[in-house]
């Protein structure tokens, strides 16, 4: 199945090829092939905008996922029809990571790759409002993170080390 990814903002330029390529990996690596994923690369504006409508935290943000499926951490959907695979759209704010990196130092591609890791996540089910919640995500994310590495050759982290 496919990625689609639209890059809806135009304050950082984004690598969209690997960005998407990568998605692809780590959706492979979470056992969801066959499932459909948006990618939305947006504005402070628009994060900042869905952040408190979705979330009423009117602030912009880093990662939003919108699941299509309803699922406990970790199972995968069980579509009745073509139409239903589909995990759900993960928005990335772009300009919001790019800020956080030239603060930080750290690479914008690869956190933007590792934030679309967490929001693929969320997209199966995984969450982090508790701490065994998070031990759980985290875990999930440091497995498909390895095996892109081991595809590509590069050290992603999962971010949320220190949350808990």
């Amino acid at each position: 199945m496919s990625v689609a990814l639209r890059n809806a903002q135009r304050a950082v330029p984004v690598r969209r090829v690997p960005l998407r390529r990568a998605v692809c990996a780590l959706r492979a690596a979470l056992g969801a092939s066959r499932f459909d994923v948006g990618l939305v690369c947006a504005s402070n504006a628009l994060m900042q905008r869905l952040n408190g409508v979705y979330r009423h935290c009117p602030e912009p943000t880093d990662v939003l996922s919108f699941p299509f499926h309803q699922v406990e951490a970790g199972e995968l959907p069980r579509p009745c029809c073509r139409g239903e695979y589909n995990l759900g759209d993960i928005f990335l704010g772009v300009e919001y990571i790019h800020q956080q990196c030239c603060e930080t130092g750290e690479d914008f591609d690869d956190v933007l790759t590792v934030t679309a890791a967490h929001g693929l996540c969320h997209l199966l089910g995984y969450r982090h409002d508790t701490k065994p919640e998070w031990e759980q995500m985290y875990q999930k994310e440091v497995q498909i993170l390895e095996e892109l590495n081991r595809l590509t050759g590069s050290r992603l982290r999962p971010l949320t080390a220190g949350l808990f």
